[in-house]
């Protein structure tokens, strides 16, 4: 794995995961992920990562209009290195998916490495309430929903990305996702330095226990050598003790509404920038220093941002 005494914290703000009756921060409007991206990357998150969602009742989106909503500001206010989600929601077909990457062709983009059960619905648990008739059913279905990244869909994301030199956040949320990426690595479809995102505590992928995290990074180390950036987000309640776990063994993190809306227990997160500083300060804390956007470039090997159409 590639060593650095430098972190990099990538900060997730808003996602399709978590639903707006959820709560009140999480940012919808394009002013408000704007404003959370440009306080996130202030607090000392290197890059961000950005989905849209419709302005009239918060549901997932990839219209492009959307983004042009944010993208520009962001831009304009901020270094940070730009990721735009080709994921999506797990509801939308690759083709929607790719809409926004392919217009603005930003320096960074989401890569799922395999189809999965995308379990939402035990949310429903513990939100009752629902402002639209959306949130619901989007959770409650989503047992018998797979969330699909075939061969074929990850193989013509990679081609049709080629040529807009965007590179990709390695989505992994199991062992046999770290393989998948190692097949199209082997197809030379992803090229040195690989930004592979470890993904722990989604109903469907692999579990937080510390176990799961050190058979992750054992197993990345194995098939990547010195040739990947490892990170990791954990899901909910695992966020920071999954990027403590991190940062001990030379990892990287991310934080942000889109994977947790919490910042301690029963305490709902204000801001996406309340996450940054709590994981930056786990990274002082190891002695160690919070990479800039301009150092998450040297280390990812980025186009820069005078390389993006936005």
């Amino acid at each position: 794995m590639h060593k650095s005494n430098k972190v990099i914290i990538t900060c997730a703000v808003t996602g399709a995961i978590h639903t707006p009756s959820m709560s009140p921060h999480l940012p919808i409007t394009g002013p408000e992920i704007a404003e959370a991206a440009i306080g996130a990357a202030e607090a000392g998150a290197a890059i961000v990562h950005l989905h849209a969602r419709k302005l009239e009742d918060g549901s997932p989106s990839q219209d492009p209009e959307l983004f042009k909503a944010f993208l520009p500001q962001i831009k304009a206010a901020s270094d940070v290195v730009i990721n735009i989600t080709t994921g999506g929601a797990p509801t939308m077909l690759v083709t929607e998916r790719l809409v926004p990457v392919h217009t603005f062709k930003p320096e960074v983009a989401s890569l799922n490495m395999g189809s999965m059960n995308f379990g939402l619905y035990g949310m429903l648990g513990r939100f009752k309430d629902f402002k639209y008739d959306w949130e619901r059913p989007y959770l409650a279905n989503s047992d018998d929903r797979v969330f699909k990244n075939t061969f074929k869909d990850i193989a013509h994301i990679l081609e049709s990305c080629a040529s807009n030199g965007t590179r990709f956040e390695i989505e992994c949320y199991d062992i046999g996702h770290l393989y998948t990426a190692a097949h199209f690595i082997d197809r030379g479809l992803i090229k040195p330095p690989f930004l592979i995102q470890s993904v722990f505590g989604l109903l469907g992928g692999i579990g937080p226990h510390p176990e799961d995290v050190l058979h992750m990074k054992r197993t990345a180390d194995r098939l990547f050598g010195d040739d990947y950036v490892w990170s990791v987000l954990g899901a909910g309640r695992n966020q920071m003790p999954i990027a403590a776990q991190s940062l001990a063994m030379g990892g990287n993190v991310r934080v942000g509404l889109e994977d947790s809306l919490w910042d301690g227990p029963g305490r709902l997160a204000k801001s996406n920038a309340d996450q940054v500083k709590r994981a930056r300060s786990l990274v002082e804390g190891l002695s160690l220093e919070v990479a800039t956007p301009q150092e998450a470039r040297q280390m990812l090997g980025l186009k820069g941002r005078d390389n993006v159409d936005f």
